[in-house]
C-alpha cells in the first residue's frame, strides 16, 4: 500500500502542521516554509498566534521579517485550532516536556496534544514527536494513545521520533545544518520519516528504534551535565586552593586530543540540560538501576547558587550580606538570548532576596522575570544605580555588557563567566574559579 498517495500527490504542494510553537517548533515551521511547505502552525497560545498572524516574533533567534516572508508566501498559516491538520502529511509535536514540581516527568502536553490529534488523523499521514523524552516515550505512551483511536500504526497511519538540537543563541549552525537523527516504530515508518526529513534537512542519520533515538537526546545533554558539574565542582577546589582554573582550561585546551573544554558558572539552565538527564534518571529507576553521575552532577548544580551566595558573604565582609545591595547581572541562562527558562540566575536572586537587603537585576534581552512569586524588572544600568550597589554579580556574559562602566562605577564585582579576566578597573573583583585574583 502507498501510503504517501492517500496525503500528497508530487504535483500538488506538500503540507505539514507543526504542534507547539515554541523553540523548537517555530523555527522548524519557518524551515519547512522555506523549503516549499505548506505549513500548519498550532498552538494553543492565543497570544503567540495573534503575533505570528502580525508578522511578530515572541523568540530572539527568529527575526520579525523571517515571519513576514512566510505569511506573505502562503506557505505559513498559524492557528490554534487542531481540526487545521486535518489536510497535513505528517504532524509534527514539539510541546514541552518539563519536569513535576517532584523532579519527574511532565508528559501533559504530550498527551493532550496526542488526544487532539489521534481523533483527527487520516490514512497515510506521519506523527513525529521531536520533544525531548525518557528512552520508551513514543513506543509506551505515544503509540497507545494513537492505537486507541483503531489506528495500526505502520499499516494505516505511521510514528516516528526525532529528538529536536535546538542550540539557543548558537549562529554557527542554522536548523537545517544540524543533522537530523530519525527513528520509526516499524521500518514503513521509518522510511516515511527519513523520506520527509532528507527533503529538508542537510544530513539524516537513522537509528534502529524510537527508544534509541530518545537516547541519544538524552546522552547528549547528560554529557554536557556532568562535565559542566565537574568543571564547577573544579571551580570550588580552585577556590580554596588559590589557583585560577580559567588559566589552567587554557593550558588543558592546547592539548590537540583527548580534552574538550568546559567552563565554570553559576549553574546550568534551559529546557535541556538540568531537564533531560532527570528523565533518564526517572526512568532506570524502574529497573532498579541509578546513575550516580547524574545525580551528583544535580547535586553540584543545585548547590552553585548557595555557594556564590556565601562567596558574597566572605568577601563583602565586614558589611553583612544582610544590609547589602546587591545587582545581578543576566537572567538568561547563558549569553545573547532571552531564555531563562530553569536559569541558575533565578534561583540565585532568589537566594540572594533571602538574605541581602536589596536584590536588582539587569538583563538587555529579559525585561520581566518571576522570582518566588514576585514580578521583577530589569533595572537600567547607568553610574548612580552601579555605585549605588555594594556588589554586581556577573551571571550571564551577554556579549553587550558594558565591562568598562562596570569596572569604574561598581565597587566590588563577582564574575562567574570570567568576563572581567585582563581587564583592569576600580572594581574589587573576585572570579568564580580564579583563586580569587
Amino acid at each position: 500500500m502507498n501510503m504517501e498517495s492517500d496525503i500528497w500527490s508530487p504535483n500538488e504542494q506538500r503540507t505539514v502542521a507543526i504542534v507547539g510553537l515554541g523553540y523548537v517548533g517555530l523555527p522548524l515551521a519557518l524551515l519547512f516554509a522555506e523549503r516549499g511547505f505548506h505549513v500548519l502552525g498550532i498552538d494553543l497560545d492565543k497570544q503567540k498566534i495573534d503575533k505570528l498572524s502580525r508578522g511578530k516574533s515572541y523568540i530572539l533567534e527568529v527575526q520579525d521579517d523571517e515571519i513576514q516572508a512566510a505569511i506573505a508566501s502562503n506557505r505559513f498559516k498559524p492557528s490554534d485550532q487542531y481540526s487545521e491538520l486535518e489536510s497535513a502529511e505528517a504532524v509534527m509535536i514539539c510541546v514541552p516536556t518539563p519536569l513535576t514540581a517532584y523532579g519527574t516527568p511532565d508528559l501533559s502536553f504530550l498527551t493532550q496534544a496526542a488526544r487532539e490529534i489521534g481523533c483527527r488523523l487520516r490514512k497515510g499521514q506521519l506523527v513525529v514527536l521531536e520533544s525531548s523524552t525518557y528512552p520508551g516515550t513514543t513506543r509506551e505512551v505515544l503509540l497507545p494513545l494513537l492505537s486507541a483511536f483503531d489506528w495500526k500504526i505502520g499499516e494505516d497511519v505511521n510514528l516516528a521520533y526525532s529528538p529536536e538540537r535546538v542550540d539557543p543563541g548558537n549562529t554557527d549552525y542554522k536548523v537545517a545544518q544540524i543533522p537530523k537523527v530519525v527513528s520509526g516504530i516499524t521500518p514503513i515508518c521509518l522510511s516515511r520519516i527519513v523520506e520527509l526529513y532528507s527533503g529538508v534537512f542537510n544530513h539524516v542519520h537513522s537509528v534502529s528504534s524510537t527508544d534509541a533515538a530518545e537516547m541519544t537526546k538524552l546522552l547528549e545533554n547528560s554529557y554536557r551535565l556532568v562535565n559542566i558539574s565537574f568543571i564547577n565542582e573544579l571551580a570550588m577546589i580552585c577556590d580554596v586552593l588559590e589557583l585560577n582554573l580559567w588559566e589552567i582550561i587554557e593550558a588543558a585546551n592546547t592539548k590537540p586530543f583527548g580534552f574538550k573544554a568546559f567552563y565554570p558558572g553559576p549553574g546550568v539552565g534551559g529546557h535541556c540540560i538540568p531537564v533531560d538527564p532527570s528523565y533518564l534518571a526517572w526512568k532506570i529507576k524502574q529497573y532498579g538501576i541509578k546513575s550516580d553521575f547524574i545525580q551528583i552532577s544535580n547535586t553540584v548544580n543545585r548547590i552553585m547558587p548557595m555557594y556564590i551566595t556565601q562567596q558574597l558573604k566572605l568577601h563583602l565582609a565586614p558589611k553583612p550580606l544582610s544590609s547589602a545591595r546587591i545587582l545581578v547581572y543576566g537572567a538568561a541562562y547563558k549569553r545573547d538570548i532571552a531564555d531563562h527558562r530553569e536559569s541558575a540566575s533565578i534561583e540565585l536572586i532568589h537566594m540572594l532576596q533571602l538574605e541581602a537587603e536589596c536584590v536588582m537585576y539587569h538583563d538587555p534581552y529579559v525585561p520581566t522575570i518571576q522570582v518566588g512569586g514576585e514580578k521583577l524588572m530589569s533595572v537600567e544600568l547607568d553610574e548612580a544605580v552601579l555605585s549605588g550597589v555594594d556588589c554586581v554579580v556577573i551571571a550571564t556574559d551577554h556579549s553587550s555588557l558594558p565591562l568598562q562602566m562596570l569596572l569604574e562605577h561598581a565597587p566590588f564585582i563577582y564574575d562567574t563567566r570570567n568576563v572581567t579576566g585582563g581587564a583592569e578597573g576600580k572594581a574589587k573583583v573576585v572570579r568564580f574559579g580564579g583563586g580569587w585574583s
